[in-house]
């Protein structure tokens, strides 16, 4: 099976579906010029990769396998595992928890007062840069969305906005422009609009409980 190329420098992903050694394993070559990833995988290896995709709410197998081109199958195993990863995509994630929605707000809060008090440019940069990846991270899970990192996660919140409406993906990363030319405005209104969605910031009253 294999990911369509979405951009002129993106590789082809291609997922292999084997009944024992030499997989599970990865491998990233060229074949006639093409960048390729290989995902060689059992059955048991791919159930335990989507599985940690449900536990993340970040679908990186589901979509390989749920996305893509069925290129060779000859026991209909290819088709069953798009259809059944397409199936949980279209799903969504399992919804937040009430201990992940808290630690969520609160780590936001505090991402948003360190900034708020940072006076070294370089060190406000990288905290708005948090600060986005966590608020976009919220306002995904916290609406029952798929979360993700890097370009993936703008791609999601890119995909939340047109379904609802709104423009986070735009505004969150201008936020983040804006700090570079020393106004922490922006973020800081957006950030607090998408605190007061689950409930507000929160500081006070947080605890956590420890391992045992």
């Amino acid at each position: 099976m294999a990911a369509p190329c979405s951009t002129s420098t993106s590789d082809l992903d291609i997922s292999v579906l084997l009944d024992g050694p030499p997989a599970p394993y990865r491998e990233s070559l060229r074949y006639q010029g093409w960048p390729v990833e290989l995902f060689v995988h059992t059955e048991e290896a791919m159930q335990h990769f989507l599985a940690k995709d449900r536990k993340a709410r970040r679908p990186a197998t589901l979509r390989l396998i749920g996305s893509s081109l069925v290129l060779l199958d000859i026991d209909g195993s290819g088709e069953y595992l798009q259809e059944e990863c397409a199936a949980q995509l279209a799903a969504g994630p399992d919804p937040m928890t009430a201990d992940e929605l808290r630690s969520a707000r609160y780590g936001i809060t505090d991402r948003l007062d360190d900034l708020m008090g940072c006076a070294d440019d370089d060190e406000r940069l990288l905290i708005a840069t948090d600060l986005w990846r966590a608020t976009a991270d919220l306002l995904l899970t916290g609406h029952g969305h798929w979360t993700g990192t890097g370009k993936w996660l703008q791609r999601e919140l890119a995909a939340f906005d047109r379904q609802a409406g709104t423009e986070y993906a735009k505004v969150l990363a201008q936020g983040v422009r804006s700090v570079v030319r020393g106004d922490m405005e922006p973020i800081a209104e957006t950030v607090t609009q998408v605190l007061n969605i689950f409930g507000g910031r929160l500081f006070d009253g947080f605890t956590a409980q420890g391992p045992t």
